[in-house]
Formats: C-alpha cells, structure tokens, sequence
C-alpha cells in the first residue's frame, strides 16, 4: 500500500501539527508522508488577513491540493476552516483537542494588567483585537496594533521592542514546545476563543472510504461536539473565521448524559459594546445548541456589532 500523502501548509506550527497526524497513523500501522503547499496566506505576509480573506485562505490551496489528488488528507487548523462546508469534501477526523485559551507572550515577563501606559499589543486577529479594545475601555493604558507573520516572527517582533506584546493561541505554542514563552493565560470565559481553536481538522475527499477508515480512529466525540456547537453558532450568526466572534464549548459530565455547555461573545471592533450568552444542552444536540445560542446573540444585537467597522 503506498504512503498515504497529507497536505499541510509549510509554517512550523503548520508541520508540527500536520506531523502529529503522520505520527498518530503510524502508531496504527499506516504509513504517512507529508507534502508541503503554499497557501495565499503564506505568500502574502504583509495585507491584514480581513483584506485577502480572512483565515480561510489558508484553506483553499489545500482544498485544492486534496479536490485535484495531489493529496489524500488534508490537516488544518479547525479555527481556519470557513463555517460552512463544501459538497466534495469531508470533515473525515477531528482529533482530541489541544488547550483552546488564548495567551499573551509580553517583554520582561508582563501580564495585561501591568503592562505599562502606552503599551502596544500586536494581534492579527479581529477577534482578538476587539476583546482587547473592550478590555481597555476599563483599562486605557494600552493599544492594538495588527501584525502578521508566523510565531517566530510574531514573538521575536516583542524582543525586537516593535511590540510590547502579543496575543497567541496556546495550542499553537504548546505544539511547538514555546509554553515557556507565555506571559499570561487568559480565561476563556473572559476572554472567549476563536471557534475551533486548538482542534485540528482532517479533510478528504468525499466518498473516499479508504481515508475515511484511515483517520477513524482518531475521532475524539467530545471535540467534535464542541467544535460543531461552536461552528454551528458562527454559521448561524452569519460570520465569517475572521469575525470578532467568541465561541467556546466544553463537556460537562452528568450522572446520567453528559451535558455540553457553550459561551460566545460578539463585540465591536472598536470594542465599544459586545454581548455574551452562555447555555448548555445535550452532548447528542450540539448543533442545536450552537444555533439556540446564536438566536439569543442575534436578538440581543449582535448582528448590528460584528458588522461594525474599525473607526
């Protein structure tokens, strides 16, 4: 049988995680190589994603890569998969999920609080970036600055002093063995992560049972179903991976089922207002909560904030 060819985008967290899946399957006896392609994303580091499409540019060459059998499993980072599907591909595996918080890595070892005035944070993140702003409406003593780039170039742009810090997802570090680096975890209650963030995605081609049995054993349900609650409200609300959008759910083990519990925001981009909801529903009924939780957003306004504009 010949080695089954998954595609990966080139970065170094993009590999590690992609070599995760290869390491995985062959623990089961499979053999897996890695074939390395260049996203949009890649090849332009200087645009803000908003303006050349958001996360899911770094998607769409891989999908392209897998639709023209150039590949037979495509790994991502969930939180860069568009909220809605498409027909010739399918989510084959989501594997167990890395911690999904979000971090800052500061100089000298600072947290948010103790930043000094006029501190600037660097984030590429829309989501990111209006949590931040609605956090300094209590606490003015700091700015937010985008950035792009990898996490090297990210974190050596704090040590370099362009930035006084920078906000990372902690799933990204810890597979790159960089937790030593973080300044601060932050709460996801708080500070609410991206939908999807710290799970993986395996994609293939539909119909294609051969990778479909491959990657099987490497489901986790409890990540599915807190990813396809999270994802379920993204798509209700009508927002894209790039939106200031919050979502996180988690299991919540019963006496009898276990119960899923979701929270989400949606703010501002300038971070002038936002609106939470939290609620929790059937391990079984993911999708449903994500859309319950979604309406709740919608009539409390959300709509009207996520499509605000930076002004």
């Amino acid at each position: 049988m010949t080695a089954i060819r998954i595609g990966t985008r080139r970065s170094a967290l993009a590999l590690a995680q992609s070599q995760l899946i290869v390491d995985a399957l062959a623990r089961l006896g499979i053999e897996a190589e890695l074939v390395e392609v260049t996203t949009e994303g890649d090849r332009n580091q200087t645009s803000p994603l908003t303006q050349i499409g958001g996360t899911g540019v770094f998607v769409s060459a891989l999908r392209d890569a897998l639709l023209a059998e150039e590949i037979d499993l495509a790994v991502h980072s969930l939180k860069d998969l568009p909220s809605k599907g498409i027909e010739p591909i399918a989510l084959a595996a989501v594997p167990g999920r890395e911690d999904p918080r979000d971090v800052l890595v500061a100089r000298d070892g600072l947290t948010l609080e103790s930043l000094p005035a006029g501190a600037r944070i660097g984030t590429g993140s829309p989501r990111r970036a209006a949590q931040l702003r609605l956090l300094a409406k209590e606490s003015t003593h700091f700015e937010v600055a985008d950035i792009r780039g990898n996490v090297d170039t990210r974190v050596r742009k704090v040590r370099e002093g362009a930035y006084d810090a920078v906000v990372l997802a902690r799933a990204g570090l810890a597979r790159l063995g960089r937790l030593d680096e973080v300044t601060e975890t932050f709460d996801p209650a708080a500070f609410v992560p991206a939908p999807g963030q710290g799970a993986l995605a395996i994609e293939c081609r539909t119909g294609d049972e051969r990778m479909l049995a491959a990657v099987a054993p490497l489901e986790d349900r409890e990540t599915r179903a807190a990813v396809t609650a999270e994802r379920a409200l993204l798509a209700e609300l009508e927002a894209g991976c790039a939106a200031p959008v919050g979502a996180f759910a988690q299991v919540l083990p019963g006496p009898d089922n276990a119960q899923l519990s979701l929270h989400a925001i949606a703010v501002a981009p300038d971070g002038s207002a936002s609106v939470r909801m939290s609620m929790s529903g059937s391990f079984g009924e993911a999708h449903e909560l994500g859309r319950k939780v979604a309406a709740k957003l919608l009539a409390d306004g959300a709509g009207r904030l996520i499509e605000e504009r930076v002004t």
